[in-house]
Parts: C-alpha cells; structure tokens; sequence
C-alpha cells in the first residue's frame, strides 16, 4: 500500500476524465499519509515526514487565491538580475552529436530528428533558462522539494536541456555524481568537475547505469510517450530508499475572480490546440495532473504532491507573484514561434498562425484577465525492502 497525497483541487480541477485507467489487476488505495515502507524503523522515514510537514505548511502559506493589483501594471520595477549561475570549477564536457536541422528558420535536435517539436535554438534555451528562474522564484530558490537529506551520492537529470538544474546540483553537491540526459546537445562546454551530459533517449531501454539516489524531470511528463515505461525503468534503477521528482507545469488557463470567460478566452482556445497538436506527436499535456497514478503502478511510496498556481502576467499584488508572473507571460509570448511547427502539423498555413499569435499576444498582454496555470511537484520514494510494486506496472 503506497501513502497517495492527494492534489489539492478546486471546485473545476479534477483531472478524473484525465485519467489513464489502471490496469484490470490494479486495486486503488486510499489516500493516507506518507507510511514507512518496512515495520522496522528507518530513520529516512522521520525525515520524510518532517521534510514533508514541512512542504505542507508551505503549500499552506501559498494563498488559495492570488489576490490581484489594483491599478496598472508596472513591469519596470523589475531589475534586470537572475540567479546565481556562477560556476565553482568546470572542466570540458565532450558530446559527438553536434549537428542539427532547421525549419521556419529555428533550429530542431537531429537525433531522433521529428521525436520532439520544439526547438533548440538560442531563442528556446533562453526561454528554458527563464522558466528554471521563474522555478527558482516560486520554490524560494529551491532546486528540488525531495527530501533526499545532506549527502546523495548519484543524481540524475532526465531531460536536462540547457543543464542549468544539473549545473546548480553539481555546485551544491559538489561530491555527488551528477548526469543530465537530453536528447540536445545544448549544455554549456564547461561544466563543474561532478557534472556530465550525455545525448539520449529516456524512452529507449536504461542504459545508464543504477543505484541512483535521486531521479529529477522537469516537463517531461507531458512529453513522454509511454510514462509508464519510463516511471518503471527509473524504478528499477533507483537505490532502494532513493527519491524521484517530477516538476510539471500544467497549461490550461484557469481564472478564480469571474474576468476569464472560459467559453470565449483566446488563451483557452491556444491551449486546445496546444493539446491536439501536440497528440500528434504522441504527447499528452494533461499528464502533469496525474502523475501519481503512474508512481504508485511502479511500487513508489510516500508520493507526495505540492501543487501551486503561477499567474499568468504581472497582474498580482504580491511582488514575488508579479515576478513569476512576468516569467510565465514571457515564457508563453515566447512559445509561439516555438510552436509553428506543431500547429503546421495541425493544418494551419503561415498565414493563420500568424494571425492567432497576434490574438494571443493580445491576450497574454491584457492584464485585466487574471489567469493562472498550475505547477505541480510530485515526488516518490523506492521502498528499502522493495516488496511493494515490481517495477513493472502490475499488482501494487
């Protein structure tokens, strides 16, 4: 029996009929707080728990409802400044896949070349850059929310991008093995000495090796083709006690206050056909919501979920919300571009994708509308006697 913390959810935010459904031999448990996974005593588990009250009251602390500004917007109170990105020492990274292919005049991976629709030109990695900033503000500088204690030996970073989480690990943990996986070759030359990248496939068999301590994917739940697999094979690879994370932004736009209309908002239409293009491909962008399922069908345990809102624009009135708020907005005025080649997937000539991005621009930029997305922190733990799942999607 694995202890399944519930999302919190409002009134509109079951994601039910978002569901995939369980294996005929599964049997759902209850929902109950996080349990040791062995009647014996472990000292990992007084930790988790109090890593985990500790998450809870935070989630506590982060209000139901953002409470919006009263007055126009000021985006010029911003400094130009982000986190500390400096590195304290590196040595050379090597990578034998350098080439790339282009299309509408932005750079795609040619490895697995069509596997993934997005580019990973400049523009893009500034992009990704901007949203591990935005991370950074809304966990108050935290890299992970995995209570993996002071000293893991091996990490590794599935979907790793530009490197930046696999960098900053490296410099925290600077005696910790640390790996990003990508199927880019866009990390940075010059990395800390802890720290390597290798090109990729997560989705293929694991070749990469076991005994890891901790497991961290950022968006990578809604571009997996088969979770489950993936979820499994991470399993089975983790050392017992061992911790996975997953941070997921889910994109749906939603609105508490009454000034989104949700049958007319352009954002609510850009979002569905994010969602349809991007089927096409075989990606589901409603997976960052449930997540858990596919955790407990492996056998984790003591699977938590803190959920948190980003709002989309500077329209709140806590300073920090503005904040992330500013990166969200940025971050999706910049995905349009990114975009083009999904949606031409979808039928859509030069044409009509440039006509709806000015709607949506249009949309982001209208700071009367007070939407939000939710992000979701979804974290796990292998069991130390690993009797409770087989890694392999069945009786749990």
């Amino acid at each position: 029996m694995s202890g399944l913390s519930e999302p919190q959810r409002g009134p509109s935010d079951d994601p039910s009929h978002l569901e995939p459904p369980l294996p005929p031999q599964t049997k759902r448990s209850s929902p109950k707080p996080p349990q040791p996974s062995t009647p014996g005593p472990i000292p990992e588990d007084e930790a988790f728990s109090q890593k985990t009250d500790d998450v809870r009251r935070q989630t506590e602390q982060f209000p139901d409802s953002i409470e919006a500004e009263e007055g126009p917007e000021e985006e010029d109170e911003f400094l130009a400044e982000g986190w500390d990105g400096s590195s304290k020492a590196s040595t050379s990274v090597t990578s034998s896949i350098y080439a790339h292919t282009y299309e509408n005049g932005r750079r795609y991976h040619s490895y697995r070349y069509g596997r993934y629709p997005i580019p990973n030109d400049d523009q893009e990695q500034n992009r990704e850059d901007m949203k591990h900033a935005m991370m950074m503000e809304l966990t108050d500088g935290k890299l992970y929310l995995s209570p993996i204690g002071p000293n893991p030996q091996k990490i590794i970073d599935i979907g790793t991008g530009t490197g930046i989480w696999a960098i900053e690990m490296g410099d925290l943990f600077p005696g910790a093995e640390i790996l990003g996986l990508d199927l880019s070759p866009i990390q940075p030359q010059w990395v800390p000495p802890n720290v390597r990248f290798m090109i990729d496939d997560v989705e293929d068999e694991w070749a990469n090796g076991s005994e890891w301590d901790f497991v961290h994917l950022r968006g990578m739940a809604l571009v997996l083709r088969d979770l489950q697999k993936a979820v499994d094979q991470i399993y089975q690879h983790l050392k017992p006690g061992g911790w996975i994370e997953f941070q997921e932004s889910h994109g749906e736009p939603r609105c508490d206050d009454g000034t989104m209309d949700p049958e007319t908002d352009v954002m609510k239409k850009f979002w569905a056909l994010c969602v349809e293009a991007m089927a096409k491909f075989g990606m589901n962008l409603n997976m960052p919501a449930v997540v858990g399922n596919f955790l407990e069908r492996a056998g984790f345990v003591n699977i938590t979920c803190v959920k948190k809102k980003t709002p989309v624009g500077t329209w709140p009135k806590d300073k920090t919300m503005r904040l992330i708020g500013l990166y969200v907005k940025e971050a999706a005025l910049q995905s349009l571009s990114a975009l083009g080649k999904a949606f031409a997937n979808l039928g859509m000539d030069a044409v009509e994708r440039e006509v709806f991005s000015a709607k949506v621009r249009e949309a982001v930029m209208d700071g009367k509308v007070h939407r939000y997305y939710y992000f979701y922190f979804w974290f796990a733990q292998k069991p130390y006697d690993n009797k409770e799942g087989d890694g392999g999607g069945g009786d749990s």
